[in-house]
């Protein structure tokens, strides 16, 4: 696989960002999608850089965009139908995103040294896939990032997700209740298997929100990077709570 490219935003000040957050798009957009969220982010974060890289392969159902792995939905209406059986498809989709892994890990390990930081100036910010991916890489990174902010999303593999968690990473989730794609309880199902785990984990609702990202949701995730950046969140206990 060729090496992540993707749209990027340059600290609002300084010569040289502080932090660095990457965004990690949804299933058949790209870069260019969640880069969006820089300016709401850099409103308390002004210095950190933004990076948002395009999924590696050619979106299967939408070819115009781009995807981390493949998934398969013969009928999306399904999912909000039987959210138990959608959260159980998600659960088993790790194998796929494992791998992805190493071109994921090479693109951060090359965006921090390109910035001259460290993984504890790291943050990831997923929507949906995004979300999926960012999970799955950032609590298996040899070195943890300050913290992960997961947008609509789930968790691959988390019946087993104890096994692999290398480090308590401070985890925030946020999901729309009306999400008819990625159903809610994806999200409750992530959490309650990452407190289990041991890690920090908060968990919002965002009220008639479909499967989007509201502004609630943009400035929870903003106070949350805030704080994880600033080691705020080193002494809280490992628990599942709602925000």
């Amino acid at each position: 696989m060729a090496r992540l490219t993707g749209p990027r935003q340059a600290q609002r000040r300084g010569a040289k960002p502080k932090q660095l957050v990457v965004l990690l798009h949804g299933y058949g957009a790209d870069g260019n999608d969640l880069i969006g969220l820089a300016p709401y982010l850099q409103r308390v974060l002004p210095d950190a850089a933004f990076v948002a890289p395009n999924g590696p392969e050619p979106c299967g159902m939408s070819p115009m965009g781009r995807q981390w792995f493949a998934i398969d939905i013969d009928d999306p209406s399904r999912m909000s139908r039987d959210p138990h059986a959608a959260v159980r498809r998600f659960a088993g989709m790790g194998e796929r995103a494992d791998r992805v892994l190493p071109l994921v890990n090479a693109f951060l390990d090359e965006e921090l040294a390109r910035a001259g930081l460290t993984d504890a100036d790291l943050a990831l910010v997923g929507f949906s896939q995004g979300t999926m991916l960012s999970l799955h890489t950032g609590l298996r990174r040899p070195a943890p990032p300050a913290g992960i902010v997961g947008f609509s999303g789930a968790l691959l593999g988390g019946e087993t997700i104890h096994q692999h968690v290398r480090h308590p990473v401070p985890v925030t989730l946020i999901h729309g209740d009306t999400d008819d794609l990625v159903p809610p309880l994806a999200m409750y199902d992530a959490a309650g298997a990452l407190g289990r785990a041991g890690l920090p984990v908060q968990f919002h609702v965002s009220p008639g929100t479909g499967h989007s990202i509201a502004m609630d949701g943009i400035e929870l995730a903003g106070r949350f990077l805030v704080d994880v950046f600033a080691g705020r969140w080193a002494v809280r206990p490992p628990v599942a709570s709602a925000l």
